[in-house]
């Protein structure tokens, strides 16, 4: 069986270089040629919260031949159409690309690949590339999880082969409401890398900041407001019912929210936001996949998003160059009406 991890990142690096480690052959594909270069010479090194130096195969898109029976996707949303249309000419007849992006980025894939050919994973932990072939996973190692969830078509035989895979590295929850999960994870997303890459800092930065923890609040009850009203049925993470911890309609309720958000991030409080590390670099974010899509379907669903539509505005104008990531746009963000 071949498979392979495209757009091989921060994210990308750290669960090639689990799987690697355990024996499964995975080519790790990424554009960067420093990337790619440092990964063949010196493995990959993967720091933080573990230490370990992998080896890894690592190419570039232009090197890649044959069909692969697994793509793992894990490059942005931004440029989908293109590289997935791309990606087919590699995937094997009964192939199938795991989407593993931020956002709901399953319809995008199915359109191009089919249902029968798309499976969904959301990813529980987070890491940052800090040089080439050097990333740093930012979870706890004790927190890492993937929740899985496929199209229509997928068989069980498939499924159960990306699995095996995934759990390589970490425990895989099978999904049957891939909706639930997939609005749970932008339910975070939003939030914590909305508003982390406002500030410019840290989920943690944003769980323990007081006013970025009333803005973090805010933030939760628009999401869960809009996905209800689309019908979605938010599913747990790790276990934990994050609409019954997090959603508010009275200041007390907000009170307990507030006060429980730092115990709720403590594993994952040292993640930088994908979306403020693409900014550093200079790179475009994909600010319109992750808040947008709540600004978009609160539109469509009738549900105002004002707070949402406030973080895309601010992150659009970073991103251009006009501002930069600071505690001083919270302020901006305080004059939003209260849900």
């Amino acid at each position: 069986m071949r498979s392979a991890i495209y757009g091989a990142g921060s994210l990308g690096t750290v669960m090639g270089a689990y799987l690697s480690r355990e024996g499964v052959q995975i080519d790790l594909i990424n554009r960067n040629h420093a990337h790619v270069d440092a990964l063949k010479k010196s493995g990959a090194h993967i720091s933080g919260t573990v230490e370990m130096t992998v080896p890894v195969s690592a190419l570039l898109p232009e090197d890649m031949t044959g069909r692969y029976d697994i793509i793992f996707l894990m490059t942005k949303q931004l440029n989908n159409r293109e590289t997935v249309s791309f990606l087919k000419n590699y995937l094997a007849e009964d192939g199938v690309i795991v989407t593993l992006q931020n956002g709901i980025p399953e319809d995008s894939v199915a359109e191009i690949i089919g249902p029968e050919h798309t499976i969904g994973v959301t990813v529980e932990w987070g890491a940052t590339m800090t040089a080439p072939g050097k990333s740093v996973l930012t979870s706890d190692p004790d927190s890492l999880s993937f929740h899985m969830g496929s199209m229509p078509g997928i068989s069980e035989n498939k499924i159960e082969e990306v699995k095996e895979l995934l759990e390589k590295m970490c425990p895989v929850v099978i999904e049957n409401n891939l909706p639930g999960a997939r609005w749970s994870k932008l339910l975070i997303n939003a939030t914590f890398s909305g508003l982390g890459t406002v500030m410019g800092g840290t989920f943690g930065d944003v769980a323990h900041d007081p006013e970025a923890r009333n803005l973090a609040a805010s933030c939760m009850k628009e999401v869960i407001d809009v996905g209800r009203a689309a019908g979605v049925t938010f599913a747990p993470v790790q276990g934990k019912d994050l609409v019954s911890l997090f959603y508010w309609s009275n200041p007390v309720k907000k009170a307990i929210a507030k006060l429980i958000m730092p115990i709720a991030m403590k594993k994952h409080a040292a993640i930088e936001p994908s979306m403020l590390q693409d900014l550093k670099k200079h790179k475009p974010c994909e600010i319109d996949a992750i808040n947008g899509v709540v600004c978009e379907r609160g539109a469509r669903e009738g549900i105002p998003t004002p707070l949402n539509d406030r973080i895309v505005k601010i992150i659009h104008e970073i991103q251009e160059g006009k501002r930069k990531p600071s505690r001083e746009n919270l302020k901006e963000l305080e004059l939003c009406p209260n849900p």
